[in-house]
């Protein structure tokens, strides 16, 4: 029988002694999960980082892992704490919007407040849910717990604007949600968005990005554009990005995490 697995995201900090808290009350609870660590390093408070690395990641990992995602700047308040059952996986961490860029890729089965105190440590924290309330839920979900045990349905989970991007008859309008290393400006349009307006691959489109306006080919690789050049690509995420061929686009164009970004035929 395999091993179930929980993967870990959480802006900690790797060498924080919360991330071994909460992997030594999962180990506590269920002796035979494989514990994998995403990323600690989500810029602290940051969802909209949190949640574009969790969607970036959870596909690759094998169907019915539980992901814990730590990224909770509204710990303490009635924020709720969740978990959001798919058909490929199932997510725990707050009802903050972290959860559901990833979640809804997979098709959301449905959302559990967690309320039953059975599934929590004895004592509560008021700042630390990450070891007191999400750590447990996600090791008795791997024990075999079913979710609906942990507490009641909801139906109006938090859906923050980077979640999904509007389409609309004449463009689609996104925002900026990461910048990777290399200064890539990942949006939250995806591959499916442009194919469902009917953009394809070589057209040149109208890209409006903050109060900047540009013509961007939409390219297959980096080298089809002169070096220092703009262009627009499909990156490895499965969303549309700009980029600059051997540069650094982020720098190039001066905007940041959550730039709006229309784009027109």
């Amino acid at each position: 029988m395999r091993r179930p697995v929980i993967a870990l995201l959480s802006d900690f900090g790797s060498r924080d002694p919360y991330v071994a808290e909460m992997k030594a009350v999962i180990l506590s609870i269920c002796q035979d999960a494989l514990i994998v660590d995403i990323s600690h390093e989500i810029e602290k408070f940051n969802i909209r980082m949190g949640a574009f690395i969790l969607a970036q990641a959870a596909p690759y990992f094998p169907k019915g892992t539980i992901h814990v995602a730590v990224v909770d700047p509204g710990v303490g308040t009635p924020r709720r704490p969740i978990i959001v059952e798919t058909k490929r996986s199932l997510y725990v961490g707050p009802d903050n919007g972290l959860l559901i860029l990833a979640a809804q890729k997979e098709e959301i089965r449905q959302i559990y407040e967690i309320t039953n105190s059975r599934y929590m440590l004895k004592k509560v924290s008021r700042t630390f849910h990450g070891r007191d309330i999400f750590s447990p839920a996600a090791a008795y979900l791997a024990n075999g717990v079913k979710p609906p045990e942990f507490g009641p349905p909801i139906q109006d989970p938090v859906k923050p604007s980077f979640s999904t991007p509007k389409i609309r008859e004449d463009a689609i309008f996104g925002e900026i949600i990461h910048i990777d290393g290399f200064g890539n400006l990942i949006t939250n349009i995806s591959e499916e968005n442009l194919n469902a307006f009917g953009i394809s691959e070589g057209e040149n489109l109208r890209v409006q990005l903050g109060d900047k306006q540009m013509n961007l080919k939409l390219c297959s690789s980096y080298d089809e554009v002169a070096k220092g050049t703009l262009l627009s690509i499909i990156g490895g995420t499965s969303f549309f990005e700009i980029s600059v061929n051997q540069g650094n686009a982020s720098k190039t164009l001066n905007v940041g995490l959550g730039t709006s970004v229309i784009l027109r035929r």
